[in-house]
């Protein structure tokens, strides 16, 4: 039975839901089909028990008849996918890292960037989240230079501090996507620079122009890590108003995901629900010529193999 999280935005925290076969979220606080499951999806992942509980769950409405569905859905226990109001599956991480620099043909697009000789990667503030389905909204200080980066995200199920390569797939719980939205603005002022441009200053602006509230769209669900036999051989593909930017397998990444988790736990201590973005392919808006940006008006999708697709309009702000 596929699995598959989400987190329902119910006006507050949120409520965790599973996925049905019929591509329906189970409100899993809401439902009453679920009473020995956590309410927050960060409390089900890596929790044989809790996990338990929502394959029950989902067998109990497997279970149901036609009727007594109709009153889940009447209720909004149960409710399409396709109409859902999503928050990100996890809605409030301890943490959120950002891998970058982290495909070979994205380095080859930005002016032959050689392939670093250790991952490199920056955090991301909470208020970025954003969930499935809600706007991108375009900052008024910085409106014409909004690139999208698509990634496969990976998120912790177990507290993992100093681990090493080969036990690291033990402590990722499943997979998700997300868009790393990102304002360009800065980099005119750093390749149009007649004086060698100070280098920490060019990475500070980087990073800065990925954290405006809302920028860091993910979802919809996480599948969960026993689904994916190998999250480096997938279909990860970007998406502007239906015309394909970007489209790369995983197997493209200059460091895995057991490379990730290992060189960065070195330093962090992750929690369960945490999420590590692992960096974008070839494709990106400001690597085009003529560079494509996103406007208001635009439909923004990502796409991942086994997890599925993260829609989201952009709007002016």
């Amino acid at each position: 039975m596929l699995m598959q999280l989400a987190t329902l935005d119910t006006g507050d925290l949120g409520h965790a839901a599973v996925l049905s076969s019929e591509n329906e979220l189970l409100d899993l606080v809401r439902s009453g089909l679920a009473p020995d499951a956590p309410a927050a999806v960060k409390d089900i992942l890596g929790r044989d028990s809790a996990m338990d509980a929502v394959r029950k769950a989902l067998n109990s409405l497997a279970a149901l008849s036609e009727d007594e569905r109709q009153s889940l859905r009447q209720s909004g226990a149960l409710v399409a996918l396709e109409s859902a109001e999503l928050l990100a599956p996890v809605p409030r991480p301890s943490l959120i890292l950002s891998v970058g620099l982290n495909y070979h043909r994205h380095l080859a697009e930005m002016e032959g960037t050689p392939a670093p000789a250790l991952p490199s990667a920056f955090m991301k503030t909470i208020a970025s989240l954003n969930g499935a389905g809600k706007p991108i909204v375009i900052p008024p200080q910085c409106p014409d230079m909004i690139d999208y980066e698509a990634e496969l995200c990976f998120v912790f199920g177990r507290t993992c501090h100093n681990v090493s390569a080969d036990d690291a797939m033990d402590y990722v719980a499943g997979y998700t996507v997300a868009n790393d939205v990102s304002a360009r603005d800065w980099v005119g002022d750093v390749f149009s620079a007649t004086e060698p441009f100070p280098a920490i200053l060019a990475w500070e602006r980087n990073v800065m122009g990925k954290l405006f509230p809302g920028f860091t769209p993910c979802g919809p669900v996480i599948t969960t890590k026993d689904e994916i036999p190998d999250p480096h051989d997938l279909l990860l593909e970007f998406r502007l108003n239906g015309e394909v930017m970007q489209s790369t397998r995983t197997d493209d990444l200059i460091f895995n995901i057991p490379e990730i988790v290992s060189y960065f736990s070195q330093w962090y201590r992750f929690e369960p629900g945490d999420i590590v973005t692992t960096g974008t392919p070839a494709g990106v808006g400001a690597g085009r010529k003529p560079q494509v940006f996103m406007k208001p008006g635009d439909r923004a999708e990502v796409t991942l193999e086994g997890v599925g697709i993260l829609s989201n309009m952009v709007v002016a702000g």
